[in-house]
């Protein structure tokens, strides 16, 4: 169990990051939270991705004074154990947590995409201190395409910091009437 020596710690952790998909999470206030240090904190994250609990997804940057790289996002491999932590099973319907499933569905099947298709990808989401935001960045040979996803079919849009500083990138809104096309193979 790569010495861990407190596993209730480890699933009060988890219940937290089950409130956290796709937010931005800090190791150091997860472990004044848990009583814990950063450092295990970080050996607690790292394992839970190497037995395939939780993917990480980075900050992307090439402008270190506009975009924040420093705390990662952490999505759910399996949904499933995600609601069993916060014990909630509900239709969509009565959920106030739609955007946050639905984010972590599409992060997570795109990820399922590219491998099946072999694709090499680097995956990122996209923040600016002024708080604008895409939620998933991919890169490959050079070129950028950012991934807004969205619930509702009306909402997101790109933001124009995005345009002004990768004028270049494409820009994509995923949303629950065209997601088919962005993750099946």
């Amino acid at each position: 169990m790569e010495g861990i020596r407190y596993s209730d710690k480890l699933l009060r952790l988890l219940r937290l990051l089950a409130h956290q998909i796709g937010s931005e999470v800090s190791a150091s206030e997860l472990g004044r939270s848990l009583g814990m240090s950063k450092n295990t904190v970080d050996r607690y994250l790292d394992l839970l991705e190497k037995v395939f609990i939780l993917h990480r997804v980075t900050g992307f940057s090439r402008n270190l004074r506009k975009e924040l790289t420093r705390n990662p996002r952490f999505y759910f491999v399996d949904i499933g154990i995600r609601n069993a932590l916060i014990n909630n099973f509900n239709p969509l319907s009565l959920r106030d947590d739609v955007g946050a499933l639905w984010e972590n569905y599409v992060v997570l099947e795109r990820m399922k995409r590219n491998e099946a298709l072999g694709v090499q990808v680097s995956s990122h989401f996209w923040r600016t201190y002024d708080r604008q935001e895409i939620d998933l960045i991919e890169e490959m040979t050079g070129s950028l395409q950012g991934y807004e996803i969205k619930w509702n079919p009306k909402k997101g849009k790109r933001p124009g910091g995005w345009t002004a500083a990768y004028p270049d990138a494409g820009f994509t809104v995923i949303h629950r009437d065209n997601y088919l096309e962005h993750i099946l193979p």
